[in-house]
């Protein structure tokens, strides 16, 4: 990405970086520079919970199985 790209687009990059936690290269005068977010992101931050996970393992020990 070049310096003019950025500037058209900072706050929408910026975003991107905190969100993903991936690196953002950027050229200026032939010289390569990145912003990184100070604190990486891990993969399982951005796992969401689905419907029916049992949270509790003793919970699927005492679950009614007949009707399945």
């Amino acid at each position: 990405m070049n310096a003019t790209r950025l500037r058209a687009n900072l706050y929408a990059v910026l975003d991107e970086v905190i969100e993903t936690g991936k690196p953002v290269e950027i050229v200026r005068k032939g010289r390569k520079l990145r912003i990184v977010p100070d604190h990486p992101v891990r993969k399982t931050d951005a796992l969401e919970p689905h419907p029916g996970t049992v949270d509790d393992p003793e919970a699927i020990v005492h679950q009614d199985w007949s009707g399945l």
